[in-house]
């Protein structure tokens, strides 16, 4: 399963990350120690059927999230996620093999709750969320040409529903890409599924082609 310190997501060429402007919420509580400091967010929201739940990477790309995209990571109590600052490592804020970062799923989407500990950063990233001068989070991923997605075509829209990504950070980031859940990101943000969604339709494109010929192959012999 993914580990942030084995498969080092910052170096792998097929590393994604998505952004969602959503409110975080810093939570206190009282304990035996003292004081214990949670901040809950979403790294990510489930498509629903509004244009509000999915993600325009491009204005020939839309990305939607299925509900069962994290199911298998999360029925996987040994897959380690990191929580992170700004996806960097150095910023490391919880982790899910410590029991510090929990994640589940409702009807809107990936929830996570990172429970804070007694370093520098961590209380700096929850003086922020307190001031709303963080307003947004993010997950890195990767995602299988084949288990991990499907393609379909709605007119000149080619459409990516992502179904079962490999996950290895979660966490707040200072500059969400995107506005509300709809992404505008400049292409750099996502090459992979530009790539992808350009080898989806020379596929669709060849097997056209194929329908054709096999079309006009037909024609002709019964002439």
């Amino acid at each position: 399963m993914p580990s942030p310190d084995q498969d080092k997501p910052n170096m792998r060429p097929d590393i994604e990350r998505r952004f969602i402007a959503c409110p975080l919420f810093r939570e206190v509580r009282a304990g035996p120690d003292g004081e214990k400091t949670s901040l809950i967010g979403y790294a990510s929201v489930f498509y629903d059927g509004t244009p509000a739940t999915e993600y325009r990477i491009f204005d020939d790309l839309i990305e939607r999230v299925a509900p069962e995209a994290f199911d298998r990571m999360l029925a996987d109590a040994n897959w380690d996620i990191a929580g992170l600052f700004n996806h960097d490592a150095n910023m490391l804020l919880a982790r899910r093999s410590a029991g510090t970062l929990r994640l589940s799923k409702d009807s809107r989407g990936l929830q996570y709750i990172l429970d804070l500990g007694p370093t520098s950063i961590s209380r700096d990233v929850a003086a922020f969320v307190e001031r709303r001068e963080i307003v947004g989070s993010s997950f890195s991923f990767t995602a299988d040409s084949v288990r991990g997605q499907r393609w379909e075509e709605n007119g000149e829209t080619s459409i990516r529903t992502l179904t079962d990504l490999d996950v290895f950070d979660v966490g707040p980031v200072t500059f969400p890409a995107y506005e509300g859940t709809t992404a505008t990101t400049a292409a750099a943000a996502s090459r992979r599924a530009r790539e992808q969604c350009d080898a989806f339709r020379r596929q669709v494109a060849k097997e056209r082609d194929a329908q054709r010929v096999a079309r006009f192959l037909e024609t002709h012999k019964q002439e």
